[in-house]
This record gives C-alpha cells, structure tokens and sequence, in this order.
C-alpha cells in the first residue's frame, strides 16, 4: 500500500511541474507583460513609459527565465520565472495586481464560504442521485422507470440559469423564505446558503441519476446478481448488498476527484447569489483583468486536480485491493 502510494506521487510530481511550466507560458509568453500592462491601462493612448512603469510595479521588467545583469544565484533569482512561478510550488501565490491584496490570505477567506456551499450540494446530490437511480433499477421495465428517465431528461435540458433565477424569484422574491442573495458567517450562513445548496442539487439530478442508473443496470445483468437471485435473495438485498458495491470504483471517480476542487467553489452559482467564495473570487479578477490573481486560482485548481486523482487511486486499492498489484 506505501509503496503503491509512493509511487503515484512520484508520477504527480513531474506533472506538478509541467502544469507550473505551461502556465508560467501562457502568462508570460503567449500574452506577455507589455500586452497585459497594455490590457489594464487601456488599449488606446498607452504611452511607453505608462507600459514600464506599470510592469516596474508589479515585477514584470525582470527577464523572463535568465537575468544577464545578475550575479551568481541573481541570473537565476532575478527572473519573472523564479518570482512568479517557482513561488507556487510552495503556495506563495504573492500579491494581486489591481489592489495589492495578499491572494494567500484571501483564498484561506474565502475558501470557506466556497465549501459551505458547495460541500452539502455534493452529499445531498450524491445521495439523491444514488436514490432516484437505485430506485429506477429497482423498478426497470416499468412505468416508474420511464417516468424517471423522462423527467432526467428535462432536468438535464433546462440551463442551469433558469433554476438559478427562477429559484431566487420563487424563494427569495415571492415567498421570501431565503435571502435572494449575500452571505454572512458563522450560523447565519445557513440562510444563505440553503436556496443555492438546494439549486445545485436539483440542477444535478438529471445527469447524475441517469449516470448512476447506467452504472447499477450493468451490473444487474453480471453473473453474480444471477447467482445471489437464485440462492433467494430479495431484489432489494441484491441492490444494496452487491450492485452497490460493486459500483463503488465508477462512483468514487466521480466523487473523490470533485473533492479538492470544492475549494474552487462555482463561478456561476457564487456570483449570482453574491457569495464571497472563491468562485466570484476569480470571476472578478476575470473582469478587473488582475493577472497574478487568475494566474494563481489557475495553478491551485490544476494542483487541486492532481490531488483529486491522487486521492482516487488511493480510494480504489480500498475498494478493490488487485488495483494495488497494477
């Protein structure tokens, strides 16, 4: 198990580095400092001097990979590479480009507002997915079963919009059960959060109860199933005691690999209730053009990413000790 665990983090490591590399390119090569400079002050009547003063401020003048002025660790220290990129390795994202902010600091902020959104919206989809889903296999070749399918099917066509702003109509404007928009701490949360918790979860079910029904329908017709029917197991017991089992590696995929990138939070969800996760977060560094802030939120979901698949692979040898022997 140690060694199957050592060995997927040697295989992360190079890919660490080559997600780091690429976006130190696309940052600093594909659109370079001049054009970002250019890109935050204005397009028209920039003049050259407004262009170094803009990139002496935030440490874009340095050479890019290789400083010819410097002297010994200074060729190498003194680079937009080293004190921009090399930083991330470590998570010292640095300061953001518009308002000088630790972005460190505000990602922890904001981090957990992301999560307390998005976290139950995970549990509670989860749970009513596995349940429609089970429920459909459970009465396949019926009338239930085509109603179900039917219904995952409109859910699945309706933008997800539409229950966003219909939701706020509904709860927040007309009922006034739920604040239509804005966050607050600790318990306060609560009222916030629960009409976005509860779109999330119904925005999902179309997909993921369709997902979850084609999972346990192939393992229903496996010969195993067979052999637990014909030694007098009920359909329910066969349901719950084997198919869902067996379905656990598809199923921790998708979960286990979501897990690190709740931290992200939801762009579209967070800004249209006002929530001040990480989502709004980097729609508004999107907007305001603040490069360091988009650069950073960029490498952290990548890193993120990684880890979710790192934390999957250790979450099949659980569930299926052979995959340890791969």
């Amino acid at each position: 198990m140690i060694h199957y665990i050592i060995r997927r983090l040697i295989y992360a490591l190079p890919l660490l580095i080559g997600v780091n590399i690429l976006t130190f390119v696309l940052f600093f090569v594909v659109n370079s400092p001049d054009d970002m400079a250019r890109m935050q002050l204005g397009q028209k009547h920039v003049t050259a001097q407004a262009v170094d003063n803009w990139k002496k401020q935030r440490g874009y003048d340095l050479p890019l990979l290789w400083n010819d002025a410097g002297q010994g660790l200074e060729t190498v220290t003194q680079t937009v590479f080293y004190q921009k990129s090399v930083g991330l390795f470590w998570f010292d994202f640095g300061i953001s480009d518009s308002d000088k902010r630790n972005i460190g600091a505000d990602i922890k902020q904001r981090m957990w507002p992301s999560l307390a959104v998005a976290l139950p919206s995970l549990v509670l989809g989860l749970l009513v997915n596995i349940t429609v889903a089970l429920m459909m296999v459970l009465f396949r070749n019926s009338y239930l079963e085509f109603s179900g399918v039917v219904l995952c099917v409109i859910l699945m066509s309706i933008s997800s919009l539409f229950y966003i702003i219909g939701g706020q109509f509904l709860f927040g404007k007309l009922l006034r059960l739920v604040p239509i928009s804005g966050y607050d701490g600790g318990f306060n949360a609560i009222k916030f959060v629960v009409l976005p918790v509860l779109i999330g979860v119904v925005s999902g079910i179309g997909s993921g109860a369709r997902w979850y029904r084609t999972l346990f329908l192939e393992e229903v017709e496996k010969d195993y199933v067979r052999t637990a029917r014909a030694k007098g197991l009920s359909e329910t017991q066969t349901l719950f005691r084997h198919v869902v089992k067996n379905a656990m590696i598809p199923i921790l995929t998708g979960v286990v690999v979501v897990l690190p990138l709740l931290f992200m939070g939801s762009l579209i969800m967070e800004s249209f209730f006002s929530i001040p996760g990480l989502g709004s977060y980097t729609i508004d560094a999107i907007s305001s053009q603040d490069f360091a802030i988009v650069r950073s939120m960029v490498f952290l979901g990548s890193v993120l990413y990684i880890f979710g698949l790192l934390l999957t692979d250790i979450s099949y040898t659980l569930v299926d000790p052979r995959v340890r022997l791969s």
